[in-house]
């Protein structure tokens, strides 16, 4: 989907406020209600918006630590990704987790309350993940940045 200025209004103030009604977003970027909505439904039908979400804190959920895994596989096989891939998707710890290119095969983003908890999550979850033969983790000292926002540029209309 092609994004114009408007498109791009639209998406810059629901990244910022994604509860704003749709009057409020309408006239923020110039558009009537019916417009504004008909755009909105474009950017969701498209899938350029995948959805709407209550952004939690970590750590006043009680998950002070973030660990940054690698995992390597047995192999790249199709069968291989897919049963790892399956089995991460329930492990209710994962942030977030990549497929790579490189030295390692996955790189997860895991949110722990503690060491103790983060030997749990490794000895239940990820030793316990099919085909995986490597893992190594970091722990993050400190988050710099954080983003759930993209940088849209004009560029991009």
């Amino acid at each position: 989907m092609r994004l114009d200025r408007i498109d791009i209004a639209i998406l810059e103030t629901l990244q910022k406020d994604g509860r704003i009604p749709n009057a409020a977003l309408a006239e923020k970027v110039g558009l009537s209600q019916s417009a504004c909505s008909r755009r909105l439904d474009n950017l969701e039908k498209s899938g350029t918006i995948r959805g709407y979400h209550a952004r939690l804190s970590n750590s006043a959920l009680g998950h002070q630590m973030t660990a940054i895994v690698h995992i390597s596989l047995s192999g790249q096989f199709e069968k291989t990704l897919s049963d790892f891939e399956a089995a991460i998707k329930r492990c209710p710890n994962v942030l977030s987790c990549h497929l790579m290119s490189g030295e390692y095969d996955y790189i997860l983003r895991i949110a722990a309350k503690d060491l103790v908890d983060y030997e749990r999550i490794h000895k239940e979850w990820l030793s316990a993940m099919p085909h995986v033969t490597k893992i190594n983790s970091s722990f993050a000292l400190r988050e710099i940045v954080d983003r759930t926002a993209v940088g849209l540029r004009p560029e991009m209309a």
